[in-house]
């Protein structure tokens, strides 16, 4: 369940992150991620070295304005953070003992999403649920016999049966 949870939670946030229309989800991203760097700063038991991540995140999240890749590389670089702070006992939230254990664990899920371009979650799961194609270029059914079926489902009197491909579509 230790693990289980920080993966479902990583899994919520980026839901709802996803459901900020572009071009502002980067954008809301980079701001999250730098604010992610600050999150140790009271307390986190790394005394003076608690200032490098958040030098580091800013940077990170200003290149994270123009490319998700930056907003993945800053959550893996609070992920090492978290595991740090694990391994010294010195937890992103002081009353919960494992709360940066999961936080390693919910952060790479985040950062898999971005690295996946932050793509809209809703609309993957509409596409892919859908009855309708996701885009023009999906591939169609082989017809038994068909002439050339280039698109569509369907099939047609004839010979020569094709599927279409992205270069058929475009």
């Amino acid at each position: 369940m230790s693990i289980l949870m920080p993966i479902l939670i990583g899994l919520i946030a980026v839901t709802l992150i996803s459901l900020i229309p572009e071009p502002h989800r980067r954008t809301v991203n980079a701001v999250i991620v730098a604010g992610a760097g600050a999150a140790y700063l009271s307390g986190g038991g790394l005394g003076y070295a608690e200032f490098v991540l958040p030098i580091v995140m800013t940077y990170v999240a200003y290149r994270g304005l123009t490319s998700y890749a930056w907003i993945g590389v800053g959550w893996l670089l609070h992920t090492v953070w978290d595991v740090i702070h694990h391994l010294k006992g010195a937890p992103i939230l002081p009353f919960a003992e494992h709360s940066s254990f999961g936080c390693a664990i919910c952060d790479p899920v985040i950062a898999l999403w971005c690295f996946a371009g932050g793509p809209s979650v809703i609309g993957w799961i509409r596409a892919r649920f859908s009855r309708e194609p996701a885009t023009s270029a999906t591939s169609t059914t082989q017809a038994t016999s068909g002439t050339n079926a280039t698109s569509g489902t369907g099939a047609t009197s004839g010979t020569n049966a094709t599927s279409a491909g992205p270069s058929a579509a475009g």
